[in-house]
Order: C-alpha cells, then structure tokens, then sequence
C-alpha cells in the first residue's frame, strides 16, 4: 500500500509544470475548503444564536414545570415535594402561584402575569437578582406594603421608578365584582426592583412577588399553582419530565421542560440549521464535482502509466487504490484547509468581534459564536464521504483498463 500512497501523491503534487488536470485538481481543493470553511462559519453562527437565545429564555424559565391542573387531585403537595425529592440532578424548586391581573399607576394600565414566588429559593430557580438594574432584590413587605419587581419594559409603560407604589388588580376579583356586585381585590405594591432579562417575555408581562401576597391576591389560598424545578444538567429535563408524568400522571398535572415553553421557537431555529447544512453542503458537493472531473481526465492520461504498472504485476485492486487515494488526498487537504480557514474566522469573532452589531438595537455587541466539535466531525465526515464517491468511479475505471491496449504503441 506504501507505493500506492507515493504514486497517488506524485500525481497530486507533481513536480512537472502545470496541467489542465493540474488546475482542475487545485480547483477542487480550492472549492472543498471554501465550502467546508463557510459550513463551520455559519453553523457556527447558528450555535452562538441558538446558545444566546437559549440563556435569555431559561434565565428565568424553569427547566421542568408542574402545574397543577385540576384541584381534585388526590396527590397532596407534600406527595407531589416528595417525588421530587427523589429526583437526582435536582438544583432546587419552589412553588409558585401565578395569574393575570391589571397593573395600574397614575392612569396607565397593563394586563400582565403576577407571579408569586418563594423568597428563600429564587436564587436556585429564577436567578433574578443577577438581572436587577435599578433597585434591589425584595419581594418582602416594606412599610406595611408588599414589594414588587418588574422587568425594565414594563416599568417604562408604566412611567415608574424604583420606590413607586402600583396598584395591581385580580382578574378573578374583577369577574366577581360584576357578578356580585362587589368591590374587585386590589393591593397595592411598592416598586423596589428592575430587572433587565432580556427576555422580552418577561421584561414585558411578569410581575414578581412573594408567593403569600400573591395567593391572597389571586383567590389561592393555601394551594400552590405548581412547582418550578431548576437542574443540575439542563439535558436531564426530557428524562426526568417523563419520569414524573409516570409517576404523578397527566389527568390533574401539566408538566413541561424548558423546551416546551418555547417549543415553536426552538424547531424553526433546528430546521434553519439543518436546512444550513444541506445548502452549503452542496458547495462541497459541486467541489467533489470537480474531483470526479480531474480524475476522469487523469484516468485518460495516465493509460500509458497504467499499462505499464500491470504489465510489472500490479493488481486492478492497487490500480484502484491509487487513483481513490489520489481523489481522497485531495479531499483530505482542502477538508483540512477549510477546518482551519473556518476556525480562524470564527477565532477572530470571538476575539476580535469582527463582526460587530448594534447593542442598543440587537441586546448583543457582536455576531454570536459557538464552536462545537461535533460539528468539525460532521462536516469532515461529510466532506471526506463526498470525495470518497467522487474517487470511487473514476478509480473503478481505472481499474478497468485493459493493459495490452495501452501500452500497445508504446
């Protein structure tokens, strides 16, 4: 196998001038690099959006959810603690009450979510304190009044500052003042944080406050709306969502991951992707084109050098060999170039920010990045699986020729 390799590498990089096959040969090469660099690119592009957008969703999503759906259900919420109890990879839970209510100051109103949480377990679940930026984290009461934390959008619509007082209306209360007749509950919260997400979600429509205020307010009692639950490992949510739903059932719980909140989001963002890959996929597939073409082309050349090499004894299986050798070797380097063309960029990005954005317009200062090795595999196994084909007729044919005819004139 040792002078297959040679023969097929002195053909490549042959020490004669340039050939037309010569040209089509550095062609291809020039083409798979190109390709493979501009797949990793923009792949890699994809990974730093689908990273970015991921944290700004799960900053404050749960990883899994239980909500409870129906009130006759005959698991009490110390059952429903102790199953998760018996979770492993669990970071922390907390309960949560959660409605819509009206938030009102100075003749602005707004339809948004209350969301009523535990004080002593938000850094383990919500992670809001880190997104604070006016104010400070509390959801306590402070001067006989019950404080509350907005996001920034929603602080904006409301025309409020840190230190406001916000009057914020059930919607269940609402429903029974016009069927009884009666005053709709209100409470009034004093405004002592503004967080930041980046969440449009949540900057837009949550209210954050504590989870007793919050259970008075929207008519829960003592009961819980369900249980928020962060990981250890975001990818166990998928295992540990099917577990509970076989431990606790669907009739009165709904439990989803962090995936299902933003279900929609998350497949058009993995269709964009792999449509990403079969496009730029087909630049590597016009470049093996080439290699196809140049072997053919070396093929006829090389008869002569073919007739001579079986008349010494070489089989058609080295004869084969050869010229796969010589369509992968192409194939190998231009793969390899463009792995490293590819990194480079995507170094510079990361580093440099070559490629800048608008901050106060896209929420980032630069194009995103992410590189991740199993793209690198995926892409080679890709690029080097299209020369491999590419090689393979041409060299079949090669194999095929008949060495009395070719070396006949000689």
């Amino acid at each position: 196998m040792r002078f297959e390799r040679f023969i097929s590498k002195r053909y490549v990089i042959s020490k004669n001038k340039l050939n037309f096959i010569s040209i089509i040969s550095i062609l291809s090469t020039l083409g798979i690099m190109i390709g493979v660099a501009a797949l990793i690119v923009v792949i890699s592009v994809f990974n730093g959006f689908s990273s970015l957008v991921t944290s700004y969703l799960i900053s404050f999503d749960p990883h899994v959810q239980i909500r409870i759906i129906s009130e006759e259900s005959p698991i009490k919420l110390i059952d429903i603690e102790k199953e998760i109890k018996k979770l492993t990879d669990v970071k922390g839970y907390s309960p949560f009450v959660s409605g819509k209510v009206m938030a009102y100051r100075d003749g602005l109103t707004q339809v948004v979510n209350l969301k009523g949480i535990q004080i002593s377990n938000e850094q383990n679940i919500y992670d809001i304190k880190s997104k604070i930026i006016f104010g400070e984290y509390k959801i306590g009461n402070e001067n006989s009044l019950p404080s509350a934390m907005l996001g920034l959008q929603l602080a904006d619509r409301l025309q409020s500052i840190v230190g406001d007082t916000i009057s914020i209306i059930s919607a269940s209360g609402i429903e029974k003042s016009i069927t009884q007749y009666s005053m709709p509950k209100t409470q009034k919260f004093i405004l002592s944080g503004i967080y930041n997400s980046k969440n449009n979600k949540y900057d837009t429509e949550y209210i954050f406050t504590n989870i007793k205020t919050a259970q008075k307010l929207l008519d829960f009692k003592n009961t819980y709306g369900g249980y928020d639950i962060k990981l250890t490992n975001i990818s166990e949510a998928f295992d540990i969502k099917d577990l509970l739903i076989a431990r606790l059932g669907k009739k009165n719980f709904s439990i989803n991951t962090w995936y299902d909140f933003h279900k929609d989001l998350y497949t058009v963002m993995q269709i964009e992707k792999l449509v990403a890959y079969l496009i730029l996929s087909l630049i590597i597939a016009v470049a093996t084109f080439n290699i196809l073409g140049s072997l053919t082309m070396s093929v006829m050349q090389k008869k002569r050098d073919i007739g001579i090499l079986r008349s010494m004894g070489v089989t058609e299986k080295s004869i084969k060999r050869i010229f796969m050798y010589e369509g992968l070797l192409i194939g190998i380097i231009g793969t390899v170039a463009g792995l490293l063309l590819g990194y480079f960029i995507c170094f510079l990005q990361i580093n440099y920010k070559i490629y800048s954005l608008d901050p106060t317009r896209y929420k980032i200062d630069a194009l995103p990045v992410q590189l991740i090795v199993s793209d690198f595999i995926i892409i080679t196994f890709i690029s080097l699986l299209l020369s491999y084909f590419a090689s393979y007729f041409p060299a079949k044919r090669a194999a095929k020729v008949n060495p009395i005819k070719a070396i006949k004139w000689e």
